[in-house]
């Protein structure tokens, strides 16, 4: 089945590859050629300028689908996805929109789903606006935008990060605080909320007392009409996907187990858009999805009864997923974030009030603001405890470690990301943990005692009256003197022992 779904995908690479022209856009990225494009923009813009660049205009990443290209008197017509990085212009181009610009292709860095990089030289001049099915949600994520701007504090930008995937607003501070301790995937929607959001229809749903094929139809019209308002994140994707398949399951009377969803659902992927399976983004999101599958049940059934089941989720997922995630890091950044766990931990039970209040306030603010204010203002507040926790554990000393890259560095990461598992089990077992640990002594007295040489011509090893002789076997004890056959015993010093007795004669008596 494996084989069979690789060659799937091959074929299909291939047949969409030679389809869209992606070749005729490789040799021009390959070449460095200044291109007129026509793109339509499929996501929002991400701010690229890093803190501490005063007096220079911020730099953003637009992704975008290239429709038509033009060079060298050569027309194209090439449906290849590109990555375009312009200037302060481009902040506000919104998805959907058709924009006509000019730039300098580039190849793509490794780890990059687009066929090029297209570095523009003139503004966006926008040529078509996005179709009905674009505008409503655009309309939404713009509204909600504006209500959460009127709060204080990193709530300014989280807010419409974590709850319509808008990243525009985020404080360059803080996202370098979120990169520092690995809270990245904070800053906007990602596979998580879009869980987050399932389980909420789902519990809904079942609390109606709803039959189960009602139940999957209703959470699958509301996790299509979240996905359609957050854009197609390759995350967000694969989780909703993911919840696609399972709810078809529930449906049916059979559900499915983790694992199985997360292939099915990665395969559809891949076999869907082929470019994903060299996204570092999408490799990321796949193995810390694995990470909680595989291993986050077995750590959650690590702890003690009298821990709170909340409790030893909020360690079991983060830590499954920083293990899974952590040797794949280290090749993109040769660094380590010392409190990224942590860090994590603190922030998982913020991350669902956010996500919820955050979005049962989108249709709100757009509808009756005044209703809006309450779930907004309790969502905001959160959202500044997530952006204070980031900064708190990005100023601690030695927050960012250097890191080997390279085939080393994945080597030595995953070496300790399984020491850190470990390192968990025996915290969760510490009765068993004193076990091994005296069996390990015992093991190693008795390793040492057999490495041991034989004294040089000596059966004992000191003065003492009582002295050992030399290599007791293992903790027994035998004196240096040959007790009596009466009395075989340890010949211990009786420091106050009693004289003779004396002999007193009776009374009249000689």
């Amino acid at each position: 089945m494996a084989l069979l779904l690789a060659a799937a995908t091959a074929g299909h690479a291939a047949a969409e590859s030679a389809a869209g022209n992606e070749e005729a856009v490789s040799a021009a990225a390959a070449g460095g050629h200044t291109v007129a494009v026509e793109v339509e923009v499929s996501g929002a813009p991400r701010r690229l300028t890093a803190p501490g660049r005063s007096g220079l205009s911020d730099r953003w990443a637009v992704p975008a689908t290239m429709i038509e290209m033009t060079f060298d008197a050569h027309r194209v017509r090439a449906p290849a996805r590109l990555l375009v990085l312009g200037g302060a212009d481009w902040e506000h181009v919104n998805p959907g929109v058709r924009i006509r610009t000019t730039g300098k292709l580039k190849p793509p860095g490794p780890g990059q789903a687009e066929a090029a990089v297209l570095s523009a030289s003139s503004v966006p001049l926008a040529i078509g606006q996005p179709g009905p099915w674009q505008h409503g949600p655009l309309e939404l994520r713009r509204r909600f935008s504006a209500a959460a701007g009127q709060y204080a504090g990193d709530a300014r930008g989280l807010l419409p990060g974590m709850v319509t995937g808008d990243t525009s607003s985020v404080d360059p501070d803080l996202d370098t605080a979120m990169k520092t301790v690995g809270m990245t995937h904070l800053t906007a929607v990602s596979g998580a909320n879009c869980s987050i959001i399932l389980g909420a229809f789902l519990l809904g749903a079942r609390s109606l007392r709803f039959n189960r094929a009602v139940t999957a139809v209703l959470c699958l019209g509301g996790l299509g009409l979240f996905v359609l308002m957050v854009g197609p994140d390759a995350s967000v994707l694969r989780a909703a996907l993911m919840g696609a398949i399972g709810l078809v399951a529930l449906a049916g009377g059979r559900p499915g187990r983790g694992l199985s969803l997360l292939c099915l659902a990665v395969a559809g992927l891949v076999l869907a858009q082929p470019a994903l399976a060299i996204s570092f983004g999408f490799l990321l999101s796949v193995l810390a999805t694995l990470g909680i599958v595989i291993t986050g049940r077995a750590i959650l059934g690590w702890f003690p009864e009298r821990v709170p089941r909340w409790a030893a989720a909020g360690v079991a997922v983060p830590l499954s997923a920083q293990t899974f995630c952590g040797p794949v890091i280290v090749l993109l950044q040769p660094q380590f974030s010392a409190y990224a766990l942590p860090a994590n931990i603190a922030a998982a039970v913020l991350v669902a009030p956010v996500t919820l209040l955050g979005t049962a306030a989108v249709p709100l603010a757009a509808l009756a603001p005044a209703l809006a204010a309450v779930p907004l203002a309790v969502a905001a507040a959160f959202a500044n405890g997530v952006g204070g926790i980031a900064r708190f554990f990005a100023g601690l000393p030695g927050a960012v470690l250097p890191w080997p890259a390279g085939a080393v560095g994945v080597a030595t990461m995953t070496l300790f990301s399984a020491a850190a598992l470990g390192a968990c089990w025996l915290g969760c077992h510490p009765a068993r943990t004193v076990g091994l640990a005296r069996a390990a002594h015992e093991r190693a007295v008795a390793l040492l005692d057999r490495m041991l040489p034989p004294h040089p011509g000596g059966t004992t090893l000191c003065g003492h009256r009582s002295g050992l002789v030399h290599r007791p076997g293992r903790g027994r004890l035998r004196t240096c003197k040959q007790p009596s056959g009466r009395k075989p015993q340890w010949l211990l010093p009786r420091p106050h022992a009693p004289g003779p007795r004396r002999r007193i004669p009776p009374p009249g008596g000689m």
